[in-house]
């Protein structure tokens, strides 16, 4: 075949692949990984996780057949190349756009994307249920996961492996190790993975044990139980210590140049061959093959656009603009960690994208990165504040989902004093429906013993933070703030506390009430201001606390107010709206309330603009429901 030809051009599907000499399969690589380049550096998505995993996503669509066989993507952030290959490289160039394709694998856009996969740990567990399904149905499929060795740390991925190792399902795991998540990993884990991956005298004999194998492969399966048997008791005798995957009953392969895409096939092909669970150890250099994304690897997680040829990330920034409420968070918990030495910070790997790392650099004693474990992030923070210290347990809404056992069980229950910064409430753009922060508020409020707040602006953050480090406030204590800017570049005004469940009145007025929590609030206040030229008079509450609402203010309006509209980027379902209906019925009014928010339903991905707009909650969809019922009252 002609080398100089373009061969991605011509791949629709992995069938396409296939037809390929395997020597091709280089080319392919390496226009793959340009492709992705050539796109992301424009349009903005998860970079160098899917550059660090082509030759593996390569070797894997040419070795099975999917879609029969089925590969699932563990967190998914690292599939591009996997989607580029699978029927959507011309649709690529929408990826995370509004309507466009998904940043992550979606089982309603491809059938070739075997499990919705956004959040980590869930891989193993699906492809499980996936291996069982098969057997009963008496179907020879292959089933893979692929996890990276960050993901690896959340209690689902053992759970998934305690349980497979116990039968004979054919599953394979490939742990895509590459030292790190999007920040660096921490744990034991990282340092056992190292000590395999860095033992020379256990890497010499792996390379013959592969040989051996071969031959013995070819001799029958009892003659390849006794090859399995000596390498398994040579590896635990180099590394002293028994091998972590075989002892919960994994076939263990590697480590392996996840780079290597001739080898990588060889080796797929061969653990085709081999039944029951097994683990592929692949070694892999997130970035792979651009030069600046392998240097600083965390910043190229998700750069934004970028120079393709300097490398140089293209800050698209206002000068002067207000920081981000992340980083309003980040500055101000150092600030009030200066003034309360109980005060530490937890955070389940996210201490870049949460800011955490501001206090982590000044005080990394107290500051905890605890790995993809949100469960035990919690549970952690219980025990310390069990004993009289202050964790601010800093967790991505989306996240916060996956401890909420822990919110109630192990804090809630026990009163602790544990102040949860619920980091991107409501929507947050382009990463879509697993990550939106929509139900954090919903789900808290029924929670008893929790103050449950969103502050409209990054003022009102620093205030409810100081508020909730008071020793008098020792309780557990939620404070939601949302991805993005804030609104003020002079923030960093003297703490002033805030009184638990009091709302604040930010404007007066006679036709209607509008009770707006977070910030939302920001365009609720614009909105009123354009209204008042045209001598629309509206009474705006910042409401502050969901849990607990402010009764007085809430009487208030419902005895002077006959239309009523609460605003919220939260799901309207159970939530602050919710909360402000349930108020009017136990106490026998009988307003009209319009509630503006999420939907029922999952929100896609886009701009947050564009998504505020579909939910009808931006500007001018407040103007909207503000007009309609003062041309109602007019009738």
């Amino acid at each position: 075949m002609d080398r100089e030809e373009n061969l991605l051009s011509k791949i629709y599907t992995p069938e396409d692949l296939r037809k390929l000499d395997p020597e091709d399969l280089i080319q392919v690589s390496s226009e793959l990984r340009q492709f992705i380049i050539d796109v992301v550096c424009n349009n903005p998505g998860h970079f160098g996780s899917s550059l660090g995993v082509v030759e593996l996503t390569v070797a894997l669509h040419y070795v099975f057949n999917t879609p029969y066989d089925k590969i699932i993507w563990d967190v998914g952030h690292q599939a591009y190349a996997h989607k580029i290959l699978t029927g959507r490289r011309e649709k690529f160039s929408t990826n995370r756009k509004y309507k466009g394709i998904s940043g992550f694998p979606k089982m309603a856009e491809s059938e070739y994307d075997a499990f919705g996969t956004g959040h980590s740990s869930t891989s193993i567990s699906a492809a499980l249920g996936m291996a069982v399904a098969a057997s009963a149905k008496g179907e020879n499929r292959h089933v893979v996961a692929i996890i990276g060795d960050g993901a690896m740390t959340a209690g689902q991925a053992f759970e998934g492996l305690n349980n497979a190792g116990i039968g004979k399902s054919d599953i394979l795991v490939i742990l895509n190790d590459n030292n790190i998540a999007i920040d660096a990993n921490v744990g034991a884990l990282k340092e056992y993975l190292l000590d395999i991956t860095t033992s020379k005298t256990y890497n010499r004999f792996k390379d013959r044990v592969w040989k051996v194998l071969g031959v013995f492969g070819k001799l029958g399966p009892n003659a390849r139980t006794l090859a399995a048997q000596i390498e398994a008791g040579a590896k635990s005798t180099i590394l002293d210590r028994s091998n972590l995957f075989e002892g919960l009953n994994f076939r263990y392969f590697g480590p392996i140049d996840g780079h290597d895409v001739l080898h990588l096939t060889r080796v797929l092909e061969d653990l085709k061959r081999i039944p029951g669970p097994k683990l592929l150890h692949c070694l892999t250099v997130k970035g792979k093959g651009f030069k600046k994304a392998e240097e600083d690897q965390t910043a190229f997680h998700a750069p934004g656009m970028f120079n393709k040829k300097t490398g140089e990330i293209i800050n698209t920034s206002v000068e002067d603009a207000p920081l981000t409420f992340q980083a309003v968070f980040g500055n101000t918990i150092l600030e009030l960690a200066e003034l309360n030495n109980k005060i530490t910070g937890i955070t389940p790997a996210m201490p870049t994208g949460s800011s955490l790392n501001i206090m982590m650099k000044e005080m990394p004693e107290r500051t905890f990165d605890v790995g993809i474990a949100e469960q035990h992030a919690v549970t952690f923070s219980a025990g310390l504040a069990s004993q009289g210290m202050i964790p601010f347990c800093n967790i991505y809404s989306t996240f916060i989902q996956r401890a909420y056992d822990q919110i109630i069980h192990d804090v809630a229950l026990q009163k602790l004093h544990v102040v949860f910064c619920i980091d991107r409430g409501g929507l947050v753009g382009a990463d879509g429906a697993t990550h939106h922060g929509f139900f954090d508020m919903a789900v808290l409020r029924c929670i008893p013993n929790m103050v449950v707040s969103a502050p409209m602006d990054e003022i009102e953050l620093r205030n409810l933070m100081y508020t909730a480090q008071l020793d008098k406030n020792s309780f557990p204590f939620s404070i939601r703030y949302p991805r993005g800017r804030g609104i003020y570049t002079d923030w960093k005004k003297p703490f002033l506390e805030i009184e638990i469940g009091k709302a604040r009145k930010l404007s007066e007025g006679n036709d209607i009430a509008i009770l707006s929590i977070g910030h939302p609030g920001i365009a609720v206040a614009s909105v009123i201001s354009n209204l008042a030229k045209e001598n629309i008079s509206i009474a705006h509450f910042d409401m502050r606390f969901v849990a607990p609402l402010d009764t007085g203010v809430l009487h208030s309006v419902f005895k002077k107010f006959r239309h009523i509209i609460t605003v919220e980027d939260g799901v309207l379902k159970g939530g602050f709206g919710s909360a402000v209906v349930e108020f009017m019925s136990d106490n026998g009014y009988n307003s009209e309330v319009r509630r503006l928010g999420i939907p029922d339903c999952f929100v896609e991905h886009g701009t947050q603009e564009e998504l505020y707009r579909e939910c009808g909650f931006d500007a001018e969809g407040i103007e909207l429901a503000i007009r309609e019922i003062i041309l109602k009252l007019k009738g």
